[in-house]
This record gives structure tokens, sequence and C-alpha cells, in this order.
């Protein structure tokens, strides 16, 4: 999926949302252990019932990594699941020596290997060019750069001072000499605020995937005021709080409430943005 068409979504479905599909074993509603496989079967309700609210699942590779070979079936399985025109990240945070990256592209971008070909991945910068080059070999594929997080440890690195300004300015400033904004986004946290006025400065142009609204508490607001440009930009996650919605029997309902609850509001700032 290329910009435009990511951008034809969100004005399709007047919405910016992105799902995080982040199950925990321990966490789903009870009644879903009659099932084979009870992590797939709650990923594939929350699919179906929120599917026309969001433009794109992200699905945590933790997660499934942590459930062994079952987990890698079951992350298969999910991107299977998600309907074709959505826009799928791999949440795997990967970023090695060339050959290790070569490796893990192919893992999450290579389907006649892995069984999966998602739109994007998340990489870590701090090995530099050659450890995320060969995520841009594949052309029509995204990588999502780690640019300034929600974490609370961020600001040990992301904020150090160098003499060019903040650490986090000069992996966005470096970056975009790899790829363009058809190629290249970058995540920052919703609990960023202000920041996103900073970094529009330094990539106007590029898409944003944006964390930490909900459980986190991030403000959609203030993402939205300093975030959106003139293509919307702005991929805006939300895992717990719609997953979450409810642990009982009307699970998949409830995250569909809070899906469209989130919808409602990025309607209403696109339209006052003259987006839609």
């Amino acid at each position: 999926m290329n910009k435009k068409q990511l951008f034809e979504q969100i004005k399709s479905k007047k919405s910016f949302l992105c799902v995080g599909l982040d199950p925990v074993l321990e966490n789903i509603p009870k009644h879903l252990l009659k099932y084979e496989n009870p992590v797939l079967e709650f990923n594939k309700q929350i699919i179906d019932a929120t599917k026309d609210l969001c433009v794109a699942y992200k699905p945590n590779t933790a997660f499934y990594e942590s459930m062994g070979l079952k987990g890698w079936e079951t992350l298969i399985k999910t991107w299977q699941h998600i309907p074709k025109g959505i826009f799928t990240i791999a949440d795997a945070k990967r970023g090695d020596i060339g050959n290790t990256s070569a490796m893990y592209a192919d893992a999450f971008f290579n389907e006649d290997k892995s069984g999966m070909s998602f739109d994007s991945i998340t990489v870590a910068p701090y090995m530099g060019k050659d450890s995320v080059g060969p995520f841009l070999e594949y052309k029509d594929k995204w990588v999502i750069l780690l640019a300034l997080t929600s974490n609370t440890g961020h600001s040990d690195f992301q904020l150090h001072k160098t003499p060019e300004g903040k650490l986090y300015e000069e992996v966005i400033r470096i970056s975009s000499q790899w790829a363009n904004s058809e190629q290249l986004m970058y995540v920052v946290g919703a609990t960023r605020g202000s920041e996103f006025e900073n970094i529009r400065r330094l990539a106007p142009d590029n898409f944003l995937l944006v964390p930490g609204i909900g459980a986190q508490g991030g403000s959609l607001a203030d993402v939205c005021e300093y975030g959106l440009n003139k293509e919307c930009g702005l991929l805006v996650n939300s895992a717990r709080a719609i997953i979450y919605a409810s642990k009982g029997e009307d699970f998949a309902e409830k995250a569909r409430e809070e899906a469209l609850n989130v919808q409602k509001e990025m309607e209403q700032i696109l339209l006052s943005a003259k987006l839609i």
C-alpha cells in the first residue's frame, strides 16, 4: 500500500485509527479457552468487529514470540485474517547488522519464505544505515523507524543533546537521506504532545505511527493539533483500550464501541482540517 492509497483509506473510513493486536492469554475472555487456539479466536473476533473503523492493525510480535511455535503460527494466521486493503504493521522493533536485518526483512515481508507479508515493520535505528537498508530494499514495503517513543525511559537517549540538537532529531534528519516519505515513517509517542510541532518541521511529509493514546494517557487532540499534515500523516494506535474494553462474552461488541468512539472523534478532526 503506497501513501496515496493509505490516504484514500483514511478518507474513505473517516479514520486514522490503528488497532494494536497485543493479546495476553491470561487477559482474554475465559469463554474463549474452549477453542483450540484462544488467542487466534480473540484476534479474529476483534478484527471482524473493527475492520470497518480502522485503517491499520499492528500486532506486537513479542506477544506471539513468547508463545513459541504456536505463537508464530498465530501471528501468521492473524495476518492472513486481516482483510486486504487494511495496512498491516509488524511491530517487531528489529535492527541488526546487514545480513541479520536481511533475514528479519524476509521473515516479515517475504510470504514465500515465512507465510507473512506485512506492509511495514518497526525498526530500531541505533545501528545505523546498514541495519535499516535491507528492509528498505523491499520497495513496496515501509520502514517505521523509532524516533521519539512514549515510554518513561525515552529521555535516557532520545533527548540527549548533540551539537546538532536532540538525538531523536538527528535520527529523523539523517534517516531522511536513506528513503523518502513514500517508504519511511516514524514512531512518535502520543505522550510527547507539543514535540510534534518540532517533528513536523523535520519530517513534514512522513506518516507518523503514534502509540500512547487511551491506556497510556496521550491526547488525540494534542497529537492532531501539531501532527496533522495535508495527507493526514498520522496512524494513531490504540490497543488495550479497545481489545480489553470488556473481558466478557461481549468483548468484541465492546471493542467495536470503543473503536467507534475513537473513529467518530477522528472524523470530526478530519472534517475540521478539511481533509474529508
